[in-house]
């Protein structure tokens, strides 16, 4: 019995506990979801329909890119991440003086290679250099150049969205054109701190428009700062500018590169390999050039003219003044006959920019155009920038930049360098085709920039100073043996001389030039088995100086020298001087006689002192000067060798003749006494100093001791210093401009003494320098004493005097 209860509780609780059980399930069953539906987690990405809209505007070509209300997108492919593509920020529009006047619409800020990368969620804009590489991608050493030359990162990405066919991925680009991204913002640091910069401002700063073509994309952005002394408009209190945006999709395979070789100008890129063979990492240069490549590749083998496949083209910026048009078109065109000696027929062509009906999407920001921009500007320059690829050295793109003002530059040169000479120059009306040809040879001065090619500072040289007198020769040969020599005007020529040339042209070094950096040499599949043909090119005109190449840098250099013309620049130098001593007494009668206003004469007057100031900047190079030769070990002679003593020591007594005895015919009464109402005296002083103080540099000097070493009859340092202490103190006439170059005579020996120059070849401190001034003020006390002692003028007495005293406190400061 007692059994059976027992069995019988025991039956009731587990009844009562399954009842429980299913009670609590049954209300847990209600309170959480189901086990289908909590295994479902959130999407990573939108779908594409969510991202791009019914509503968007898009544009296919490099990326499509789409516009959904103020949002944009960028839909890359696939197949093009991680490749090379070339950003290039440009100015679209530009605030008055911003830049100083040196910068316009079409300014590039930065260049740069950039691929689009996948990490994660999210797509990566990086910034890729080649200055770095291993040219053998399956030697070892290339992951050590990667992981030693990590790419930064301007920008991430979150993806939004794939393609419908998962082949691209979406990412919104709006927040980073929107954004103050410095490498692409259009300002540089320089610029920021200079108009004090604070930040973006972005309710005034927006994304303008988005283009796709087929191998670029163009973005024009609205930026507006707020900056606290902006360039213009100042109440404002901003600079509001339009940048341009090009990114290009660079060839899957690069131009093949072609070796630089000093001896033959061209602008270049560098890299290092490390993969080289040496036993150091290997420094390889290219050259920068157009890829035009024949054709007919078999016709341009056996020596006939062939056109290239895809030619250069210049655009005219529509702003283009009609009357110049003619003018433009023919200073580019004129590059065509150095291109037929390379090979190359219809290699440069120039056009007229598309009306707005002929091409909608044409822009000169666009970086498919090359484009001459007319720029409404005050500033007198012109300029030829182009944007290459780093990889191979191939020229993409170049504008040619032409300011406005630019012409009255030549105008005056053209009137203050040519006018002896020049009946034609003589006014400031220039003739209309004068005018014309001068703007010809700059476009082609600076297109042959956007060509790859230098200043060549050595084609004066080539030439004869006598030749410059002879009409047949400067018609047929102009002032310079390339027209990338800074070689303007013939200021040899004499009046009565006939049938001069007075304007540069291009020159035999052009074509030589042209064929030694353009030319295919056919079977040659790597820079390095080009070289051997390259060389002899070089080889072959060697010992003429109309093929031989200057650096501008060659400051040391008299036979490379910017503004110069001749072989002889003490010959050329005075019979320049003696013309402007024509144009001086007549300025008056071509200017203000004219225009009854001193406008003109004031502005030509100091642009003569300036012509005038060159003149002589050319003699003074030839003291301590030394001669730059490029060569290869295989040919005869030395790279550099001193300028003979004969003509150092002419050079001193020219500069004595011209500079430091009084150029009273500088300070004509008739000009400055209706320009200024003060300061005569000190404006010549001031061009004297100048040239004073150059040949008493360090640096020269330096040359001069460093003669010493290599030379067995030289102009010392001593020779130098005396001949100047002497043609400083031996006039017999001392007035208000002879005291003014005593006394800076004075200060520059107390310079030379005291003063180590932040940059030198030799350490002065321990050189002869110091001894040698420290003699040189000894001898100067004697002088001082004895032309005190003998001076009859109370003026003059102090003047001694005062420089005893100070010569004494250089030897004995306190």
């Amino acid at each position: 019995m007692k059994r059976t209860i027992i069995t019988s509780m025991l039956l009731s609780l587990i009844l009562l506990s399954s009842s429980c059980k299913t009670t609590r399930d049954a209300v847990a069953a209600k309170s959480k979801p189901s086990t289908e539906k909590s295994s479902k987690k959130k999407p990573k990405f939108k779908s594409y329909s969510k991202v791009i809209t019914s509503d968007a505007v898009t544009d296919d070509g490099l990326f499509k890119t789409h516009q959904v209300d103020e949002d944009f997108f960028y839909e890359i492919p696939t197949d093009l991440l991680e490749k090379d593509m070339l950003w290039v920020t440009r100015i679209a529009q530009i605030p008055s003086n911003l830049g100083g006047g040196y910068m316009n619409a079409g300014s590039k800020t930065n260049q740069q290679v950039v691929s689009w990368q996948r990490f994660q969620d999210k797509i990566l804009l990086k910034v890729k250099s080649y200055s770095e590489v291993a040219l053998d991608e399956t030697a070892a050493i290339n992951n050590s150049v990667k992981v030693n030359n990590y790419e930064p990162t301007m920008y991430a990405f979150d993806i939004q969205a794939f393609s419908k066919d998962s082949t691209a991925v979406v990412v919104n680009v709006t927040k980073f054109f929107n954004s103050d991204v410095p490498s692409i913002s259009g300002l540089s640091p320089r610029l920021r701190k200079q108009y004090k910069v604070r930040s973006l401002d972005k309710s005034r700063s927006f994304i303008n428009s988005v283009k796709s073509f087929p191998e670029n994309i163009e973005v024009k952005q609205d930026f507006t700062f707020t900056a606290s002394e902006p360039p213009s408009n100042g109440s404002v209190g901003s600079i509001s500018m339009q940048v341009n945006q090009s990114m290009i999709l660079l060839p899957e395979v690069a131009m093949q590169p072609r070796l630089y070789d000093p001896r033959v100008g061209f602008f270049t890129v560098g890299q290092i390999d490390y993969s080289s063979k040496a036993l150091k990492a290997d420094e390889k240069t290219y050259i920068r050039r157009w890829r035009l490549e024949p054709k007919d590749p078999e016709a341009y083998a056996r020596g006939e003219l062939v056109e290239p496949i895809k030619p250069i083209v210049y655009y005219l910026d529509p702003g283009t003044p009609e009357n110049l048009k003619e003018y433009i078109k023919q200073g580019i065109e004129d590059w065509q006959k150095p291109f037929e000696t390379a090979g190359f027929k219809n290699a440069i062509i120039a056009k007229d920019a598309p009306t707005l009906e002929e091409d909608p999407e044409f822009s000169p920001e666009d970086i498919r155009y090359s484009v001459v921009r007319y720029v409404a500007s005050t500033t007198r320059n012109a300029v030829g920038p182009s944007v290459s690829d780093p990889r191979s050295g191939e020229i993409i793109e170049s504008d040619i930049i032409w300011y406005h003002n630019h012409l009255r530059s030549y105008r005056n040169r053209y009137l203050l360098e040519t006018g002896a000479a020049n009946p034609s120059a003589r006014t400031l009306d220039t003739d209309a085709k004068e005018i014309g040809e001068m703007m010809r040879q700059v476009i082609a001065h600076e297109v042959g920039h956007a060509l790859g090619f230098p200043h060549n500072m050595a084609a004066s040289y080539a030439y004869d100073v006598e030749d410059y007198r002879d009409g047949e020769f400067t018609q047929k040969n102009g002032i310079a043996a390339s027209l990338m020599d800074y070689a303007r005007y013939n200021y040899i020529a004499q009046p009565g001389d006939k049938n001069i040339r007075f304007v540069r042209q291009m020159g035999p070094y052009d074509h030589y030039a042209a064929n030694w950096g353009y030319r295919v040499i056919p079977n040659a599949t790597s820079p390095e088995q080009e070289t051997a043909t390259l060389n002899g090119w070089i080889m072959q005109k060697a010992n003429d100086p109309v093929y031989k190449f200057g650096r501008q840098s060659s400051r040391f250099d008299p036979q490379s020298q910017t503004e110069a013309i001749g072989n002889d620049p003490i010959k050329a130098s005075t019979y320049g001087v003696k013309n402007l001593k024509y144009v001086a007494l007549n300025l008056p009668q071509w200017t203000s006689q004219k225009t009854d206003n001193y406008d003109d004469l004031e502005e030509l007057y100091r642009e003569l002192l300036g012509v005038y100031s060159r003149y002589v900047g050319h003699v003074v190079t030839n003291v301590g000067g030394v001669n730059e030769d490029l060569k290869k070990p295989t040919q005869s002679g030395p790279v550099y060798s001193t300028v003979d003593k004969k003509t150092q020591k002419e050079s001193v007594e020219w500069i004595k003749n011209n500079v430091i005895e009084t150029p009273t015919w500088l300070v004509d009464k008739k000009i400055v006494q209706n320009i200024n109402p003060d300061g005569y005296f000190d404006v010549l002083r001031s061009v004297q100093v100048r040239h004073l103080n150059s040949l008493l540099s360090h640096d020269r000097i330096g040359r001069l001791i460093n003669s010493e070493t290599v030379d067995t009859d030289y102009y010392s340092a001593l020779d130098m210093l005396q001949d100047v202490r002497k043609a400083v103190f031996s006039s017999s006439k001392v007035d208000i401009y002879k005291r003014n170059i005593q006394r800076a005579y004075v200060d520059r020996l107390n310079y030379l003494m005291t003063e180590t120059p932040r940059r030198s070849t030799y350490n002065v401190a321990q050189s002869d320098v110091r001894a040698l001034v420290r003699g040189e003020l000894k001898a100067l006390q004697s002088t001082l004493r004895s032309k005190r002692n003998a001076s009859s003028s109370k003026v003059n007495r102090y003047h001694y005097e005062d420089l005893l005293a100070r010569v004494d406190l250089i030897l004995n400061p306190r």
